[in-house]
């Protein structure tokens, strides 16, 4: 099943999945913010022209997971807009899509990524303990339901 999985990244023509996969997971544990509906709707504009980077995982010719690494400055980047498809759950597209996106992290020489989350997301938390990041203060956030932030310093 794993070696099925490819990681693609972002083109035009995918531009909507970045948004069905994000709310359909937003919807069932909180709610749609504003600052999603303008980031999710122009991905391009938003993420790949401001210098980050969006990826998806591609199963059986299907678009089933997505990341994107959100350009802060010249050394940080925040890995955000990370989904699964509930039909895809557990068959470790997460594990495949952060793998991936510190890969890339590392050959841009990206010194640091950051992420904001929440408590009760707790697989995506273990998710990210288990490749090394780690809890810092939260800090200004602009997402209500981010509760905990994590960042993790590049090798």
């Amino acid at each position: 099943m794993q070696n099925t999985i490819e990681i693609i990244p972002f083109s035009p023509d995918l531009k909507e999945h970045i948004k069905t996969l994000n709310i359909e997971w937003l919807e069932k544990y909180f709610r749609v913010e504003e600052k999603d509906e303008i980031v999710l709707s122009n991905p391009q504009e938003k993420i790949i022209d401001k210098g980050g980077l969006i990826f998806y995982a591609k199963y059986k010719d299907e678009i089933i997971g997505t990341a994107s690494l959100m350009k802060v400055d010249h050394n940080i980047f925040e890995l955000s807009k990370m989904a699964v498809s509930d039909k895809a759950q557990g068959l470790g597209i997460g594990n495949r899509l952060l793998i991936h996106c510190l890969a890339v992290a590392e050959e841009n020489n990206i010194q640091k990524l950051i992420l904001y989350s929440n408590r009760k997301l707790l697989p995506a938390i273990h998710l990210y303990e288990k490749f090394g990041f780690v809890e810092v203060p939260l800090g200004n956030v602009s997402y209500e339901r981010a509760d905990i932030k994590m960042e993790k310093i590049m090798p």
